[in-house]
Parts: C-alpha cells; structure tokens; sequence
C-alpha cells in the first residue's frame, strides 16, 4: 500500500497534526505501508519533488505549527496552463502519480486545493482530502482545521489592545485575516469584545460606524474597539463592478489596507485619535490549540478509514459535531460566507454590536 500526501496553499497550525492523524491511523491499519510525502504542495506532485516518510516522521509533530512538507500556493485557474517550460502540469501530476504507483492522494487544503483535488479526481486519480484553512469558508464542512487556533490568536490580540485603549482613550482598529468570509473576524471579534465588527458579507455604511463611536463616547465610554475584516467594503464600494472598483482605486488616497482607509474616515469625521494593529500572519502560526488538535486527529482517522475502505472522490467534512464525508465534486469552486440574518450576527447586534449597516 503506497500512499501520497501533500499539503497546499496557505499554511496553519494544524497541517502537522492532521498528517500525523491520517499516518497514524494508516500504520494502526497495515503493516506493509509507504507513504510518500511531496514538498511544497502540489509543486512537488508536478514535477515529482517527494521523499519516503517514516513512521518517526509522524511523531512528535502533533503540536507543531506549519507543515513539515512545505506547501505553496499554486492557483487554480492556472493548472491547465503550461509552465514557463511548456510542461502540462496535469498530465505531470497524474505521471507521478502513475509512476510511484500511488493507492492514493491525500491533499490538505483550502479552496483553491480542493479545486484542484477534484480536477484529478475526474482524471482518474483516487483522492481524500481534508478542509484546511483559518478562513472556515469550506462548503460542506461546518469547520476547517485551523480556524479555532486563528481564532484564539486575533481574540488574543484584541484583548491586549483593550487595555492600552482603556488607558487611552482612543478608537483602536484590528485588522483580522478574511479576504471573502467573516468567519475569522465575527469569531474573534464577539470573543474579544469589539464593539464594531465589519466583515465582507455586511457593507458597511461609514457614518453608521461614526455614529456608533459617537454613541458610545455621549455614553461615557472613552474607547472603541473595531474589529474589521482585511476584506471589508463600503456599501458604496460593494454597488461597483470589479473594473470600476479597480479604476475608483486608482485615484483614490492610497492606504496600506481597508483598517487605515477606515481610521482615516473616523478621525476626519470625529477629530479622535485613531490606531491601527494588524496581526496578520500570526493569526496563521503558532502551535495548533487543543480543538484544533482533537479535530485534526479525528479528521485524519477517518481520512484514513476511507482509504481503506477505498472510498474516494471525497473530503472529510464536519457536520454537527460528527466527521462526514463530502463528494469533492459537491465543494469544489463554493465559497461558506455569513449569512447576514443569520442567528449569530442577531445575537451580536442584540448585544448591541454595531455591523457598520443601520
């Protein structure tokens, strides 16, 4: 039984432990196994990059941020397109994987590496994969890997900015990862207490956000916390096509991201002191928490389950606390967002956070 595996787009900090789950759980299975392990995602696959794992390889790792194989981000929408040397990057993969004569490929990923696993699934290929990404935005899972530990790190950080706000007095902007999806800043934001949370699925109205501040300062309070989302929009903004956006960006005041357009737009409008921290790739790294870890090895075990009992063509998903499976074909190129009516975003707002909207 020869097995490959590989680990794809963005890391986070529970690759190493859903690798060690799937191994550990396959070497509990067979006793005559090999598992080939590609460097730097599919990069390895195409152009054959990989050694022979050993069992010790899996040990040790369970804590472990980041991913022991490397991976790299290697778009979709450009697999079917020659490399810089004319190489057919899809008749590579399916050769490797022919020539190392692979049972089959277990693919860690996010979005974009799900694409791509179900593209070599319709070539033939037998493939497992597993919901990677801090983003939570898998369809067909109700949670990824790596979210909580994401979670709990841009939480931490808008606690500590609490203090130094408190001491101050001033409005403090947090900017937590999410180009798509609000998963992460909603999450967090909620968990540290942020009294406005902009996320993409809710534009956002700018005087709506002044107006909060000012509600909270008429209130006696001398601090504001904004918890927002690198891909949140105006309500403007988000009426625009992508051409118009793009062109109305490029005689627009130009700022490092979205949290300092915003904090210039508060300070103009209230004259308050505005201070921006981004945590950025933090919130990817780091030991794995607890959750992450227990999740991830369930998640492995169960890739693992599949394989031997040769189903393939799936995604080891989560569904109301019980580990599932998806046909790939149902998750690739779908995209989990916020609803914006939905219970929790309700909650928030009963707890009088403000969404930027009314």
């Amino acid at each position: 039984m020869r097995i490959g595996m590989l680990t794809s787009g963005g890391d986070c900090q529970s690759l190493n432990a859903t690798m060690r789950g799937v191994a550990k759980a396959l070497y509990n299975m067979y006793d005559d196994l090999e598992i080939i392990g590609f460097e730097e995602g599919y990069k390895g696959l195409i152009y054959a990059d990989y050694h022979i794992m050993k069992p010790s390889d899996f040990s040790g790792i369970l804590t472990e941020g980041g991913t022991i194989l490397g991976t790299s981000r290697q778009p979709f929408k450009l697999m079917r397109v020659a490399d810089e040397n004319g190489l057919d990057k899809v008749e590579a993969m399916k050769h490797t994987y022919k020539k190392l004569k692979l049972e089959c490929l277990v693919v860690l990923g996010g979005n974009g590496s799900q694409k791509t696993a179900n593209l070599l699934r319709e070539e033939g290929l037998n493939v497992v994969s597993l919901p990677k990404t801090i983003d939570n935005d898998l369809w067909g899972t109700d949670m990824t890997f790596g979210f909580q530990s994401a979670v709990n790190i841009a939480t931490n950080a808008i606690d500590c900015i609490h203090t130094t706000a408190a001491s101050h007095g001033r409005v403090f902007i947090v900017e937590v990862m999410g180009h798509k999806v609000g998963w992460l800043t909603l999450h967090a934001g909620i968990a540290g207490g942020a009294d406005i949370i902009l996320i993409p699925e809710i534009p956002y109205d700018i005087d709506v956000v002044v107006d909060a501040i000012k509600s909270r300062t008429k209130k006696g309070k001398r601090f504001s916390i904004l918890a927002v989302a690198e891909g949140a929009i105006s309500k403007e903004d988000a009426q625009l096509t992508k051409k118009e956006l793009k062109e109305k960006k490029k005689t627009s005041p130009a700022y490092p991201s979205i949290a300092y357009e915003i904090g210039a737009q508060i300070s103009e409008k209230t004259g308050q002191e505005i201070r921006v921290t981004v945590p950025g790739h933090m919130q990817r790294g780091g030991a794995p928490c607890p959750y992450d870890r227990v999740l991830s090895t369930r998640l492995g075990a169960a890739a693992a389950q599949l394989i031997k009992k040769k189903e393939y063509g799936y995604m080891v998903a989560v569904k109301n606390n019980d580990i599932t499976k998806v046909p790939l074909e149902e998750v690739a190129g779908k995209l989990k967002t916020v609803d914006p009516n939905c219970s929790m975003i309700q909650d928030a707002k009963d707890m009088g956070i403000s969404f930027g909207d009314n």
